[in-house]
C-alpha cells in the first residue's frame, strides 16, 4: 500500500552553527493536497521548506520526503530526489540572459535525453497552462513582476514534479498578478496530480486556496488544522495573524527600557 503522505518531518530540529532555528518539528504532508506553512518572517519556515527540499539536513530528528530519508541519500540520491520536487522561489529567479522560452527548458535539457522537437512542444504547453505562450520569446526584463511569476511556475513544473515547493510565490504582486498565481497553484496540483507545499505570510489568499495549514512561531509549530480550524484555534498569536491585529503576543514596541527613562537621562544630559 502506498504512503498516503508525500513527506514526513519528526522531531526536527535544526541550528546554524550552533544557533538553533527550528525545535522538535512534526508534520505529515498528505498527497495530492495543498499545504501552507505560514508564519511571521524569521519563524524558520523556509529554513523547513529547504529542509524538506533536501538542500539542508537536520540537526536532529528525520525528513523523509517522497518515500526516501534525506539523511541518508548521497549526492547521486540526492540529485535524484530532487529531479522529482518542482521549486518556485521568492520573486521567480528566472535566468535573466535566456527567453522565457530557454528558462522553462533548461532543466528538460539538462536531465532528459529529449529531441528538441519534443522539448518545444513541452515548452509551449507548460506556458500555455499559465497563461504565457504568447511571452515565449521574451526576456525576463520585459516582463511585469506577475508574468514572471507565472514564467517561474512554468519552470517548476517542468518535469511534471510529484512535490511542488513554494517559497513566499505571492510577495511584490498587485491584486491582479496575486489573484492568478493563487488560481494557478490550485488549479496545476490538481491537473498534474502532484502535492504542494506553500511558505507564505500571506492569508488573505492562501487561506481560501489550501486543504490544509501548519502555523509556525520561534520555530515550533503552534497550530495546524483546516482554514476554518486555524481560524478558531483560540491560539493568540494564530488568531492575531489571521484577524491583523496590532494588539496581541506580537507587540508593536521592540522590548526597551522605560521611555520616562530615556527622556530623563536625555533631559539630565
Amino acid at each position: 500500500m502506498a504512503d498516503p503522505h508525500i513527506a514526513v518531518i519528526e522531531d526536527l530540529s535544526f541550528a546554524y552553527d550552533r544557533r538553533p532555528v527550528l525545535h522538535g518539528i512534526g508534520l505529515k504532508i498528505p498527497r495530492g493536497k495543498v499545504v501552507a506553512v505560514m508564519g511571521q518572517s524569521g519563524c524558520g519556515k523556509t529554513t523547513l521548506l529547504r529542509i524538506i527540499a533536501a538542500a539542508l539536513m537536520p540537526t536532529r530528528g528525520r525528513a523523509r520526503v517522497l518515500g526516501r530519508d534525506t539523511g541518508t541519500l548521497d549526492r547521486d540520491g540526492l540529485y535524484a530526489l530532487r529531479r522529482r520536487m518542482g521549486m518556485l522561489f521568492q520573486f521567480g529567479a528566472l535566468f535573466t540572459d535566456m527567453s522565457v522560452f530557454d528558462n522553462v527548458a533548461f532543466q528538460m535539457r539538462e536531465h532528459t535525453n529529449l529531441p528538441e522537437d519534443a522539448i518545444r512542444d513541452l515548452v509551449l504547453l507548460k506556458l500555455e497552462a499559465v497563461g504565457l505562450r504568447g511571452a515565449a520569446q521574451r526576456m525576463p526584463g520585459e516582463l511585469s513582476g506577475g508574468m514572471a511569476r507565472r514564467v517561474a511556475l512554468a519552470r517548476a513544473i517542468a518535469l511534471d514534479p510529484q512535490l511542488i515547493l513554494y517559497d513566499e510565490p505571492f510577495t511584490g504582486l498587485d491584486p491582479i498578478a496575486l489573484g492568478v498565481i493563487a488560481r494557478l497553484v490550485r488549479q496545476l496540483n490538481d491537473s498534474l496530480g502532484a502535492t504542494s507545499i506553500i511558505v507564505t505570510h500571506d492569508v488573505a489568499e492562501t487561506l481560501p486556496l489550501v486543504d490544509y495549514v501548519y502555523f509556525m512561531a520561534e520555530g515550533r509549530v503552534i497550530a495546524e488544522g483546516t482554514a476554518d480550524q486555524v481560524r478558531r484555534s483560540g491560539v493568540a498569536f494564530v488568531e492575531q495573524f489571521v484577524s491583523g491585529a496590532i494588539d496581541g503576543p506580537v507587540p508593536f514596541h521592540y522590548p526597551a527600557a522605560g521611555y520616562e527613562a530615556d527622556l530623563g537621562f536625555a533631559a539630565g544630559a
